[in-house]
């Protein structure tokens, strides 16, 4: 009896039943096909140009269609929200490289007493309180040519107060001590190379400090579309983002260039707006105007179409740029004025301070 049990079962290789066999085959197809999902092929990994541009364009649009319905998503549930009388949700702020800077202990605080303290003792308070008026003094390096001449004379026109003389063949010492002898707040050398004004020293003066920034990317106002010419009045001054102890140093140089109290009549403003230690200069004239936009009426009732639009008046600023433009990075900040062989340096520039996309400084 115990043999004829043991033929009577079936074989583990027997051929399953046509039913199940299907079954298995489908089982099998839905795992291939959820590996190919999970290994999906990258552009980078075909070597054939045309199928791996089309497979970028594809991915692209995919990409592309899947943020504009995160978009509409978004923009029904605020309008819902709206509806409803409920909060709308709250806006996802994007990851910037901004926002997401490395932490630094040198960024200022508004309670900080010990910065406010250092301001007040500084060597430009004299100038930001107005007991002295700013008086620049504008040269160059021995060999000037190219650019130079035309970017000083804007220059000139952008800071009141400002006066050029001709190097000729005097060191920058005896530059300094021409400068102190007459009263000058502040000198600026403006340096070119290959016929391009490429680097600017700022030097405070009676006693420093000296800046030296690497200028780059400089567009004269002729090169500017539809720019403005402009006026004599003294311009208003925007510093931005110098947050950190050093920023604030360079801010307040930057700032005693300028005079103190600007004439709101005359419109004009030049920004000066750190990103990513960049410097950006900017020149602009503007103006205020007022703009009739028509409101529709939420009336149903209203039949005639004047009562159906109602103007309503809005301000809006309009630009005009005057230049010239450029960019500015800090490349070195020394104690007391222009000195390359025993002057002590606050702040260098080094190779090894770029190894992070997210660490600034000013």
């Amino acid at each position: 009896m115990g043999k004829d049990k043991k033929r009577k079962q079936p074989p583990s290789d027997a051929a399953a039943p046509p039913g199940d066999e299907g079954e298995g085959r489908r089982e099998r197809k839905g795992k291939k096909h959820k590996k190919d999902k999970a290994e999906a092929i990258l552009p980078s990994q075909i070597k054939n140009k045309e199928k791996r541009s089309e497979l970028h364009a594809k991915l692209k649009r995919e990409k592309k269609a899947e943020k504009r319905k995160l978009a509409r998503e978004r923009g029904q549930a605020i309008r819902r929200a709206e509806e409803l009388g409920e909060q709308p949700p709250e806006r996802q702020v994007p990851r910037t490289i901004e926002n997401t800077r490395e932490p630094d202990e040198t960024v200022c605080r508004p309670d900080d007493k010990e910065l406010y303290a250092g301001n007040d003792a500084d060597e430009f308070s004299a100038v930001l309180k107005q007991h002295i008026t700013p008086k620049v003094l504008i040269t160059t390096c021995r060999f000037n040519s190219g650019r130079g001449p035309a970017f000083i004379e804007e220059l000139m026109q952008v800071i009141p107060n400002s006066h050029y003389v001709k190097r000729g063949t005097y060191e920058l010492k005896k530059i300094v001590e021409y400068a102190k002898n007459r009263d000058f707040t502040s000198l600026i050398v403006v340096h070119t190379n290959r016929r391009e004004p490429d680097a600017l020293l700022i030097i405070g003066l009676p006693d420093g400090p000296t800046a030296h920034f690497k200028l780059s990317k400089l567009v004269l106002r002729k090169d500017i579309k539809n720019h403005g010419n402009p006026t004599s009045h003294k311009p208003e001054l925007v510093l931005n983002n110098f947050t950190t102890r050093l920023g604030n140093r360079v801010g307040r140089m930057i700032q005693s260039l300028f005079p103190q109290d600007p004439n709101f009549r005359g419109r004009r403003v030049v920004t000066f707006h750190n990103q990513r230690d960049y410097i950006f200069f900017r020149h602009h004239r503007y103006i205020f105007d007022t703009k009739e936009s028509k409101v529709a009426s939420k009336d149903k009732k209203a039949k005639t179409s004047e009562s159906k639009s109602q103007p309503e008046k809005q301000v809006i600023c309009r630009l005009q740029e005057c230049g010239p433009r450029f960019t500015l990075k800090l490349l070195t900040l020394q104690h007391g004025t222009f000195d390359t062989k025993s002057g002590e340096y606050e702040w260098v520039h080094k190779p090894d301070m770029d190894t992070s996309r997210r660490r600034f400084f000013l």
